[in-house]
């Protein structure tokens, strides 16, 4: 990744405003692009102005909460012996309950600017997880953009983009074939300079062909898709952070088949403000919009006004993310009291051993 200045990076006043003239003087700013299990990667400009990277050690970060670890797309700052100092303030975080039994919470990438939404032309495509990508980007109060790929293999795409604009008329849609750079230039508007997009969709939809597009190389690997069910391929392991020849800065991520909602009850409303628009003219306050008499929602769904499918979407990502909420919560409760005890612990070791 060349650059020659911090904009280059994304580096914007929301992050200078954070550092007092005394830190400006004796701290750099650096650019996570990379987070391996004991290893963070950067990149900024040295003390000369010379780009650099940088390999930091995750140790500093051991008994952090878990939003409170550096993610892709994080600002570091360090001193000039490359020790890290801090994490500064994120302008946006996309984050999820992990995969797993564990109720652990998992930071996808910090500071995006916009939210690319890739699905494709085929059986891949899924209503429900286009709308569970918005409420993640409507909590993060991040721009989304719905990017359908491989419009040379489908007769209609309008099939496609008449389902999205039906129920998000105002929402952008850009219809591509991501091996064609003519075709990928419509995206160029969200990729200028200081920019930073990131790509969100199941495996083998096409973002890393769209990633190549949109940097004018072959640098990600890409696999062809199953024929059988149009799944693809796992080719993008890793979060990473790649320049694009418009001077943006886009994320690529690895297939996302359990993305789980968490800490998201405001994006989720925002993405159904329909819903939550009929919801007011319920009967009861606390209606749930199942079988309540005088329920406005179940009556629009019955006299056609509303889909079905829309509805119990609503209603499971509701539960979903106050059932995940809930036990990551749990989960930060038990984080914090062995914190505290950690710290007991140690500064009793330290009283004791300044007595002998």
């Amino acid at each position: 990744m060349q650059i020659t200045t911090l904009p280059d990076l994304g580096w914007s006043h929301f992050f200078q405003s954070q550092l007092s003239l005394e830190a400006l003087a004796a701290e750099l700013p650096f650019r996570v692009t990379s987070v391996q299990r004991n290893l963070i990667e950067c990149i900024g400009l040295d003390a000369q102005g010379q780009p650099q990277c940088l390999s930091l050690s995750t140790y500093p970060w051991r008994n952090a909460s878990p939003e409170d670890h550096p993610t892709v797309g994080d600002w570091l700052m360090v001193d000039k012996d490359s020790t890290p100092l801090r994490l500064l303030e994120r302008k946006t975080l996309i984050k999820r309950r992990s995969a797993g039994r564990e109720a652990v919470l998992q930071l996808i990438a910090a500071n995006i600017d916009t939210l690319f939404i890739v699905t494709s032309c085929n059986e891949e495509f899924n209503l429900n997880r286009i709308e569970r990508y918005l409420a993640l980007a409507a909590e993060a109060n991040i721009d989304a953009v719905v990017v359908l790929t491989k419009k040379d293999l489908c007769a209609d795409t309008s099939v496609y983009v008449d389902a999205i604009r039906k129920n998000y008329p105002a929402l952008p849609i850009e219809v591509v074939n991501g091996t064609a750079v003519q075709d990928v230039a419509v995206l160029e508007m969200w990729c200028a300079r200081g920019q930073t997009i990131a790509l969100l969709g199941s495996s083998g939809v096409g973002k890393s062909t769209l990633l190549n597009s949109l940097q004018g190389d072959g640098e990600q690997a890409t696999a062809p898709i199953r024929e059988k069910d149009s799944k693809g391929r796992h080719t993008t392991t890793s979060r990473s952070l790649h320049r694009l020849q418009g001077g943006g800065i886009l994320l690529d991520t690895p297939g996302m088949r359990e993305l789980q909602m968490v800490d998201c009850e405001e994006g989720i409303q925002s993405t159904f403000a329909d819903i939550e628009q009929l919801a007011q003219q319920c009967r009861f306050h606390d209606c749930e919009h199942l079988a309540e008499p005088g329920c406005a929602v179940t009556l629009a769904v019955q006299d056609g006004r509303l889909e079905q499918r829309r509805l119990d979407n609503y209603h499971k990502l509701l539960e979903e993310q106050a059932r995940n909420s809930g036990s990551v919560a749990e989960r930060r409760q038990q984080d914090r009291a062995l914190g505290r005890f950690y710290k007991q612990a140690k500064a009793s070791a330290q009283r004791f051993k300044s007595r002998d």
